[in-house]
């Protein structure tokens, strides 16, 4: 007999095109609102970014929540640069002994190459990730400003030296044999950078990205005087499988970002782009 599927339907269809953008021509996915009049749209890039995981795939459920977002009235932009997998051993290799730069040189890269075909208003450009699509989006408002302009860092990776060595070592080597690659990553020496709205979320039962990287940071800022807003999720693990808290969590971040992105003021890059 046939099995029954009991699977919910999706609430909302993704608007989706993919492409092929900037110097890497890094797989890139272009979320609109449905029926949009074609004007300038606020800017939101959804990314992960980083080894073991591609975010642009020819899958409507890969692109659910980010639509959900492009509803609230953005153009979603979700890159997948260098370091993510299916391009070959060479793209993911790119990454080697540093787990920044080049991945947000292409996040910046494939999204001024979108806003040439695409309605995107580069004056209001948010970030928003998970895990290491978190410490990309944190990364990001630190150290360029000048092209992001608020971000949402959930469960990030701070320092690489407080997570798995299984993982981290893969990429940035043996820590006592070399620790410039880990200083090189960190997140914490750019603390006093901070000029953006930058909105930190944790459980703090997660054992995969424990949250002392949140908290560390948000220490790093207080002591920098750079004001942020941390929200930590009590009983909540990695992926926040709770069905409120993961709906009321969607709800803070949207409020979050139409605040940011309403009042937009310059703002230079830091001395160490």
């Amino acid at each position: 007999p046939a099995l029954q599927a009991l699977a919910q339907q999706p609430l909302v269809t993704p608007n989706v095109t993919l492409h092929r953008y900037g110097a890497q021509r890094s797989a890139t996915a272009v979320l609109l609102p449905h029926h949009h009049d074609g004007s300038p749209l606020p800017v939101l890039l959804d990314p992960y970014g980083g080894p073991h995981a591609q975010r642009v795939v020819s899958t409507n459920q890969t692109f659910l929540t980010s639509q959900w977002f492009a509803d609230q009235g953005f153009a979603v932009v979700v890159i997948d640069g260098r370091g993510t997998p299916g391009r070959g051993s060479q793209y993911e290799r790119a990454v080697l002994h540093d787990l920044a730069m080049p991945v947000l040189d292409d996040q910046v890269d494939a999204l001024r190459a979108a806003a040439d075909e695409h309605p995107l208003d580069l004056t209001r450009v948010a970030i928003r990730g998970w895990s290491f699509g978190g410490y990309l989006a944190a990364l990001a408002v630190l150290r360029r400003p000048d092209v992001f302009h608020a971000a949402i860092a959930g469960a990030p990776v701070t320092d690489w030296r407080l997570y798995d060595t299984h993982y981290t070592e893969r990429y940035l080597g043996d820590p006592t044999v070399d620790a410039g690659p880990y200083a090189a990553t960190s997140l914490l020496p750019l603390a006093d950078e901070l000029t953006r709205p930058l909105l930190l979320i944790h459980g703090l039962a997660d054992d995969n990205v424990v949250a002392a990287h949140s908290l560390q940071l948000s220490s790093a800022l207080m002591a920098a005087g750079r004001r942020h807003e941390f929200l930590p999720l009590a009983g909540v693990s990695h992926m926040t499988p709770q069905e409120v808290v993961a709906e009321n969590n969607l709800l803070i971040q949207l409020e979050f970002l139409q605040a940011a992105l309403r009042d937009v003021q310059p703002a230079t890059v830091p001395s160490r782009a």
